[in-house]
């Protein structure tokens, strides 16, 4: 072999070692989840107007769209009855939903986002009321949003919400800047831990 043909093969080698998936870092897995930032505290928000408008244990289904693009839709069911203590049981959905370009580190990044169409298997948002309705929130969201645009695969979020509640016009809402949010979004091989108050 001579000595090109071995620059050849060294310089082969070396981008193929390089080359990985598209998500294959913890930074990556950040940039996978800074899109659905936002779409976070509209899913509570839309939880919430369900929950006040529920007359059975279904909620009327409460959609939005993103910033950009899609659409985000709140399904499920909340506990009926007189007590001041409430569970909702929710899935969130999206189709085509963006909330735009998301400047990270000085980097544009858009990403675009779907759930699977069976709501069986759409991210799982279960939120516990207590005292209501000045008392406290807590809740979680487990599930898997599909990526296409400047990241392509999948972002699974595992999140824990706190905080307090208030009454207003429509019923019961969540006290602005009083959710804490923490978790993790898994990517690839990256993970993102999530800390963020609503």
């Amino acid at each position: 072999m001579t000595n090109l043909t071995r620059s050849a093969l060294f310089a082969v080698l070396a981008l193929t070692g390089c080359a990985d998936d598209d998500i294959d870092s913890d930074e990556e897995a950040r940039r996978a989840y800074v899109g659905l930032d936002a779409s976070i505290g509209k899913s509570l928000t839309l939880g919430f107007a369900g929950f006040n408008a529920a007359s059975s244990a279904n909620i009327p289904p409460q959609m939005t769209v993103g910033v950009d693009t899609g659409t985000l839709l709140i399904t499920g069911q909340v506990d009926q009855g007189a007590s001041a203590n409430k569970g909702m049981r929710l899935r969130v959905g999206m189709v085509g939903y963006s909330d735009g370009v998301v400047v990270l580190d000085d980097e544009n990044i858009e990403i675009t986002y779907d759930t699977d169409l069976d709501p069986t298997t759409q991210p799982y948002l279960v939120l516990s009321l207590k005292n209501i309705p000045t008392g406290t929130l807590e809740g979680t969201l487990v599930g898997t949003y599909h990526m296409t645009g400047d990241i392509v695969g999948d972002a699974t979020v595992n999140l824990t919400f706190a905080g307090t509640l208030q009454a207003d016009g429509a019923g019961v809402s969540r006290v602005p800047g009083s959710t804490t949010v923490t978790g993790t979004a898994v990517s690839g091989e990256g993970t993102y831990d999530v800390n963020l108050t609503l």
